[in-house]
């Protein structure tokens, strides 16, 4: 057998070292394992996020939807029946997401010669299923006299004047949940004013017996 010189190991050597190093067959394996999961986080997660302003935006429509359509009321005094068909209207933007995790009020404040804002009525209703056609009505979280001065606008605090307050509420789950892992409240509120009337009445709320507004407007 024919000895090998130092100087032949020392070549193979160094060449199989360099063909190591250029060997790039398991190159794409490797950089796919490395970017995947970064891809998964930036597809989803765009995903989540997007749905969730798209849900957000809206909501902002909701909230304005019911207030403005409650206040162009030509019903005096205001019935459950429309107030109801109110909050199915309003409720319908959502579409194509699922209503059902939507709660929305609608509530008239009174502002007094002191400045003082307080609720007159409420009323809050949501969708109980995915294929319910109507609102359905439920007791609302403002009550008549609570005082709620400190949520309304300085500017819309004019003395002896009404507001037509709506509020809207979201609970967003995410439908992958890759990246946003819990669900979140989305929310907005509005206000108008009664444009038909000076104020509008709800006497009767037979829904919500613990709603007991006044049959005519509050005198100043």
């Amino acid at each position: 057998m024919k000895a090998m010189s130092m100087s032949s190991i020392w070549l193979r050597a160094h060449r199989s070292v360099a063909d190591f190093i250029e060997n790039r067959r398991g190159n794409s394996a490797v950089e796919f394992a490395v970017i995947v999961p970064i891809m998964l986080v930036m597809f989803f997660g765009t995903i989540e996020f997007s749905s969730g302003v798209a849900v957000d935006r809206k909501m902002s429509l909701v909230a304005r939807t019911l207030s403005d359509v409650t206040s162009q009321s030509t019903v005096q005094p205001v019935t459950d029946s429309y107030i109801q068909n109110v909050f199915t209207a309003s409720m319908s933007i959502l579409y194509p997401y699922s209503p059902t995790p939507t709660t929305a009020t609608v509530s008239q404040i009174y502002v007094d010669t002191t400045g003082k804002a307080t609720i007159q009525w409420s009323m809050a209703a949501t969708i109980a299923s995915s294929v319910a056609t109507q609102a359905t009505l439920v007791a609302s979280n403002r009550h008549p006299n609570d005082v709620v001065t400190s949520i309304v606008p300085p500017q819309l605090l004019v003395k002896q004047t009404y507001l037509i307050f709506s509020e809207a509420s979201y609970l967003y789950t995410p439908a992958v949940g890759y990246v946003m892992k819990a669900a979140i409240t989305l929310q907005d509120s509005a206000y108008s004013r009664p444009r038909q009337f000076t104020c509008l009445t709800y006497p009767t709320a037979s829904a919500i017996p613990v709603i007991t507004p006044p049959s005519t407007c509050p005198t100043p």
